[in-house]
């Protein structure tokens, strides 16, 4: 084993060659924290009134599983009927959302457009300075 590598030595080597991953705090930074949220289910908007009217009747109750999950039963029995309004407001913001959603990637396209207008101008800017040097050493020559 004089000068060889044992197979221990070999896999330190590989580990220094490993690819870095990312972190949870990594991929959280790259979001943007402007993009409008997503909106609340049917069944999300419904937990927002029982919520409620559940801490009233059982104040007592810190679990948020147990409300949770009275909720969920509680969804389960209601009729299609009882369950409209929901849905309803569910769609509703739904459609804000989509409204917020096409300002948002407008305004990302036009700092796109922004970005691609500034390099232009500084090109044509080095363009022109280039222009205006020639055109002293044309008068000269005459």
């Amino acid at each position: 084993m004089k000068g060889g590598k044992s197979k221990a030595d070999s896999r330190r080597g590989e580990s220094k060659l490993a690819v870095k991953k990312q972190t949870k705090k990594e991929k959280q930074a790259a979001k943007d924290p402007n993009k409008p949220k997503r909106p609340p289910s049917a069944f999300f908007v419904f937990m927002e009134d029982f919520r409620k009217i559940y801490k009233e009747k059982h104040p007592n109750n810190k679990s948020v599983a147990a409300v949770g999950k009275a909720g969920g039963e509680k969804w389960k029995s209601l009729s299609a009927d009882e369950k409209a309004p929901y849905v309803a407001k569910a769609e509703k913001r739904k459609e804000e959302y989509e409204h917020k959603m096409d300002a948002y990637n407008k305004k990302l396209a036009g700092e796109a457009d922004d970005e691609s207008d500034k390099s232009k101008s500084e090109i044509n800017d080095e363009d022109e300075d280039d222009d205006d040097g020639s055109g002293e050493e044309d008068e000269d020559d005459d």
